[in-house]
C-alpha cells in the first residue's frame, strides 16, 4: 500500500513544524543577538553554521531509520531534540545579556541539539515518503511538503514577531516554548499510524550491518555517488547568491535596507511559484519528466543570473525585482523537481537502504548551503578588491554561480538518467 493524498498532506504537517522552529534561530534569535545585544553578525552566523555542519550526521540518522525497523520512533524522536534545542537556544540568549560566557556555551549546546533534531527527524520522514510514496505521486508529494514547510517559516516567523511585541526575555521564553512544543505535539499527531498503514519500513536485520560498511555500500553504487556529487555542485550554485544579493541591492542599486528585504520576499515568492508549478504540471498534467524539470530549473536560474548580471550595469531598481521573482521561480522549480528524483533514486540498488541514501543526500546539500554561502560572500569580498566598480565584482560571482548551474544541468542529464527505467521519472500514462 502507498500513501495517500491525506497522509502526505499529513507528513507535509512534520515538515512545517521543522521549518517553524528552525526559523527561529534564523530570524527571530539572530535579530536579537544583533540588534538587542548588540553583538557581532558574525556570531549568530557560525551558530547556524553550527546547526549546518552538525548534519554531516544525516547518513547515521537515515541508516538507524533503516535498521531499526520503525522510522516514526526517530522522526518524533528528533523533533523533540529540534524543539528542546530551540527552546535551549532562546535561553542562551537571555543568559548573554547577564552572563555571556555562560549565555554562548548553552547557545553551542542548543544549535548542536538542532543539528541533530533536524538530522534524525528530517532523514526520516524522507526516507518515509520515498519509500511508500507512488512514483506518480513524488513530484506532489516533494511540492506539497515543501511547500508546506515554507508556510511554517513564514507564519511563524510572522506570528513570533507580532506576539514579542512588545519584547521581554520571558515572553520570549514563553512564545519560542509554545512553538515547540507544539512542533512535538503536531509531529506526533500528524505521522501516528503512517508508518504501519503503508508498511513501508524493512524489519530490523538479524545481523546488523555496522553503519561504516552500510555507508560504503551505498557509495559504491555509481548512480548514488554521482547523485551526491550532483546534490553539492547544485545545492553550492543554489546557495551562493544568499549573503550576497541584498548587499548587491543596496550597493549597485541604492535599495534601501527596507527594500533590499522585499526584494528577499520577492525572491521566496517565486520560489514557491515554481514549486507549485512543478507539482501541478508534473502530477496534475503529466507534462515532462523529473529530469527535465531539473535541468529546466538549473538552466533558467543561469540565465537568470546572467540577466541579473548585465542589469547591474544600468543600476535601475525597478529592473532588479522581476529578474529576482524569476529567479526564484527557476530556483523553486529546480529544488522541488530534485527532490522528487532524490525520492525516486532513495529506492534503487541495494535494498532497505533509503533512509541511508536520503541522509548522504541530506548531507551532501547541508554542507553545500554553508560552503556556498561561505563562498559567494569570500568571492565578492576578494573580488571588490580586485575590481575598482561593484556592478562587476558581484557580477562575475554571479557569472562563475551560473557556471555551477550549467554544470549541474549536464550532470543532471547523465545521472538522474539511470533511474529512467525504474521509475525515477514521471511520464504520461503512469
Amino acid at each position: 500500500m502507498t500513501l495517500g493524498w491525506l497522509q502526505i498532506f499529513r507528513m507535509g504537517l512534520v515538515q512545517m513544524c521543522l521549518g517553524a522552529v528552525v526559523v527561529l534561530t534564523t530570524s527571530t534569535l539572530n535579530r536579537l543577538m544583533v540588534v538587542e545585544l548588540a553583538l557581532p553578525a558574525l556570531l549568530p552566523g557560525l551558530l547556524v553554521g553550527l546547526h549546518y555542519g552538525i548534519q554531516i550526521t544525516r547518513p547515521n540518522w537515515g541508516f538507524l531509520s533503516d535498521t531499526s525497523g520503525n522510522r516514526t520512533r526517530w522522526i518524533v524522536g528528533g523533533m523533540a531534540v529540534l524543539a528542546a534545542g530551540g527552546w535551549l537556544a532562546a535561553l542562551g540568549v537571555v543568559w548573554m545579556e547577564a552572563r555571556f560566557g555562560a549565555g554562548l556555551a548553552l547557545s553551542v549546546v542548543a544549535y548542536g541539539l538542532i543539528g541533530v533534531g533536524v538530522g534524525a527527524s528530517g532523514t526520516s520522514l524522507l526516507a518515509l515518503l520515498a519509500s511508500a510514496c507512488a512514483p506518480r505521486r513524488r513530484a506532489a508529494a516533494a511540492t506539497i511538503t515543501w511547500l508546506m514547510m515554507i508556510a511554517g517559516i513564514a507564519i511563524t516567523a510572522t506570528t513570533v514577531g507580532a506576539f514579542l511585541d512588545p519584547y521581554s526575555p520571558a515572553l520570549l521564553l514563553r512564545v519560542v516554548g509554545v512553538v515547540a512544543l507544539g512542533a512535538v505535539v503536531v509531529t506526533a499527531l500528524a505521522i501516528a499510524g503512517i508508518e504501519a498503514s503503508v508498511d513501508a519500513t524493512p524489519a530490523p536485520e538479524a545481523r546488523p550491518m555496522p553503519f561504516r560498511e552500510g555507508l560504503a555500500e551505498i557509495w559504491a553504487e555509481p548512480e548514488a555517488r554521482n547523485f551526491t556529487i550532483f546534490v553539492f555542485l547544485s545545492m553550492t550554485a543554489y546557495f551562493m547568491q544568499e549573503l550576497i544579493l541584498e548587499p548587491y541591492a543596496g550597493l549597485v542599486f541604492g535599495m534601501t535596507p527596507g527594500q533590499s528585504t522585499q526584494l528577499s520576499g520577492a525572491q521566496n515568492g517565486g520560489v514557491f511559484l515554481g514549486m507549485l508549478t512543478v507539482g501541478l504540471a508534473a502530477t496534475g498534467l503529466r507534462l515532462g519528466s523529473l529530469r527535465h524539470w531539473v535541468v529546466a530549473g538549473c538552466l533558467g536560474s543561469a540565465a537568470a543570473l546572467g540577466v541579473i548580471t548585465m542589469l547591474g550595469g544600468a543600476g535601475v531598481a525597478t529592473t532588479l525585482f522581476p529578474a529576482v521573482v524569476v529567479l526564484g521561480f527557476f530556483n523553486g522549480m529546480f529544488a522541488v523537481a530534485a527532490i522528487g528524483a532524490m525520492m525516486a533514486l532513495a529506492g534503487q540498488g541495494r535494498g532497505a537502504r533509503e533512509g541511508t541514501r536520503m541522509g548522504l543526500w541530506g548531507a551532501a546539500q547541508a554542507i553545500a548551503a554553508g560552503f556556498g554561502g561561505l563562498v559567494g560572500a569570500a568571492a565578492v569580498d576578494a573580488m571588490r578588491q580586485v575590481m575598482t566598480l561593484d556592478a562587476p565584482a558581484f557580477g562575475a560571482v554571479f557569472a562563475f554561480e551560473a557556471g555551477l548551474f550549467v554544470l549541474s544541468a549536464l550532470l543532471a542529464l547523465r545521472v538522474i538518467d539511470h533511474g529512467r527505467d525504474r521509475g525515477a521519472t514521471l511520464v504520461a500514462g503512469e
